[in-house]
């Protein structure tokens, strides 16, 4: 019978082998077509053991069925479901229309998938051994399911529209030629991406990805060592949340549920660079438990990006850098031990409104990671920093932040600006220890008041004085604003005068710093 005669009415193809004609009836009847022996080793799609053609079927026959297929039994509805079936030649359904629905399980294929531009309602590869998936702008009205399989040559899947979930769990890839592992740029998924516990060889690529819902690299691995980035996603769009964090082993899947206890736990782990550059995510980025390893050159870079939290709770990176330069969150929950040392952390024009601290983060540690990102003095980062704990009540440590930035800004003045500028921290804090002047005040008040008391003081116009008070008269010094009659009246000479001259100054710096101080609580009240 020549190929196409009889179709329509349901006949056997003459040139079908023996398991391709099962394959032809399971097609028909929608039922599971499965050719596995029972055996695990056997059985293994990703395993050495041969199969021979008692379980091997034609690419160009899969094709045939799935895009001019015979009609259904009665009572039927076509689908192609195998399982332990061999593949032979390359399956090509570019630019096809898939109607029927497509699961294959444990399946081989000998060469590659080729799925561009063609449309399915829904498709399951489960546990097969591809050489390469090609499917640039495959569309899916339902799940395009690829879990446990494992692609030799990498998966391409750029400018994709799938309708609801692709699911990537599990799944192992390897790089293509160009290095990439996934080359997912312009996907569109409608609802989630899970990838949990993948394990990618080469650059994961979602540049310009929109996700509907969540996007999940629970328990992934993700090496790359042989160009900068593991993961490249700059403009990435996740609906929801980016999970980057661990994920049960040895269990059923454990999309967005805790562990229980007793699970052994697969943190994400990434040898290679992540961008994540100008990103928008609904609701977070989790990075908890998350386990970095870069090279010097390499970067978790998130500069510009834009979420409601970023939990940046991930194991403390020894080398690369984190970049989060003109990125806004409303909080950031972090850990004191989470980030890296000095020169490692790049936060300019980084943008927070809370703090939720994971843990004990005391102040002074707060302040070595405001230092650690400014290898130069920038008073940015400090004064949002106290505008963050003064709007939370924490009054007493927003003055703290200020008095380091004035600390920090210091080291850069000349020697001059320097010496001013150790003169009025070890006197008054800068201002922003109102108290320390008033004590002072206090202290010079007293010390004048002694020393007056042994001065010569004639009068400067004979029965035109008040009666000398050295106590009052040193008050009178030191209060710039309030005049209580004792300055002007006497004469004064020598080392006398010059000890006026300085309680004057000093009085009105002191005066000038409670009054400052005083001010600041005023306005905050």
């Amino acid at each position: 019978m020549t190929e196409g005669a009889g179709i329509r009415d349901g006949d056997l193809p003459d040139d079908l082998t023996a398991a391709e004609a099962g394959m032809w009836q399971a097609f028909r009847n929608g039922s599971v077509y499965d050719l596995s022996s029972g055996d695990t080793v056997v059985d293994d799609p990703h395993g050495g053991h041969p199969w021979g053609d008692e379980r091997t079927v034609r690419a160009r026959i899969v094709c045939w069925l799935l895009l001019d297929g015979p009609p259904p039994l009665a009572g039927r509805v076509s689908s192609l479901k195998l399982v332990g079936v061999q593949v032979s030649g390359a399956l090509d359904l570019a630019g096809g229309t898939v109607e029927p629905y497509v699961e294959m399980r444990g399946c081989r294929f000998e060469r590659e998938v080729l799925l561009p531009e063609a449309r399915f309602t829904t498709l399951r590869l489960v546990d097969c051994s591809v050489p390469r998936l090609e499917a640039a702008r495959v569309h899916t009205e339902g799940d395009l399911h690829l879990p446990r399989c494992r692609f030799h040559n990498g998966v391409r899947i750029t400018d994709a529209h799938i309708g609801t979930d692709l699911l990537l769990s599990q799944a192992v890839v390897y790089r293509d030629r160009s290095g990439r592992s996934i080359a997912g740029d312009g996907l569109n998924v409608g609802q989630d991406l899970q990838a949990e516990m993948l394990e990618s060889h080469g650059e994961l690529s979602l540049r310009g990805a929109s996700i509907g819902v969540s996007l999940s690299l629970r328990g992934a691995r993700l090496v790359n060592p042989y160009t900068r980035l593991a993961l490249n996603a700059p403009q990435l769009t996740v609906g929801r949340t980016l999970y980057l964090t661990p994920a049960g082993v040895g269990s059923p899947l454990l999309s967005g549920r805790t562990p229980a206890r007793g699970t052994r736990v697969q943190r994400f782990e990434c040898r290679g660079g992540v961008r994540l550059d100008d990103g928008r995510f609904g609701d977070a980025v989790d990075l908890e438990r998350a386990r970095f390893v870069f090279t010097d050159e390499q970067e978790l870079s998130m500069r510009r990006v834009q979420t409601p939290e970023l939990r940046f709770l991930g194991e403390r990176m020894e080398r690369g850098r984190v970049l989060l330069s003109g990125a806004r969150v409303v909080n950031l929950v972090d850990r004191a031990d989470a980030w890296p040392g000095p020169g490692l952390l790049h936060m300019g024009g980084f943008g927070y409104e809370n703090l939720v601290p994971r843990g004990p983060f005391p102040l002074e540690r707060r302040l070595e990671w405001v230092a650690a990102a400014t290898a130069e003095y920038n008073p940015e980062p400090y004064e949002l920093l106290a505008s963050v704990l003064r709007a939370g009540g924490e009054d007493e440590d927003a003055r703290e932040v200020l008095l380091a930035k004035q600390r920090r800004r210091r080291e850069t003045l000349p020697p001059a600006g320097k010496l001013w500028g150790y003169v009025q921290d070890w006197m008054v804090a800068y201002g922003y220890r109102p108290g320390r002047a008033a004590v002072w005040m206090a202290i010079l008040w007293a010390a004048g008041s002694v020393a007056f008391g042994y001065a010569d003081h004639p009068p400067i116009k004979g029965g035109e004085h008040p009666t000398w008070n050295p106590t009052l008269f040193a008050l009178d010094l030191l209060l710039p604003v309030i005049d209580l009659g004792q300055v002007g009246f006497w004469q004064f000479s020598g080392v006398w005068q010059w000890l006026a001259t300085v309680m004057i100054l000093l009085g009105w710096i002191l005066a000038t710093t409670v009054a400052a101080g005083a001010t600041r609580t005023l306005r905050r009240n």
